[in-house]
């Protein structure tokens, strides 16, 4: 499944912002896709521009 990083660090407190809605076989994120994160200590939402280099295309195993 093609997928940006399922969790990133927060730019405002240095946690971990988990992806809140994964790609899937049917809609999968392609590049100028908006992928939306939220951080498990501060809580901050953060909406990025998925880039062509941001999609991990490795097989699920």
């Amino acid at each position: 499944m093609i997928s940006p990083q399922a969790v990133i660090v927060c730019v405002d407190c240095g946690g971990r912002a988990h992806l809140v809605q994964p790609g899937d076989a049917e809609s999968p994120y392609r590049a100028g896709d908006i992928a939306t994160y939220r951080c498990e200590d501060c809580l901050d939402r953060w909406d990025l521009v998925v880039e062509a280099e941001d999609l991990d295309d490795t097989p699920d195993v």
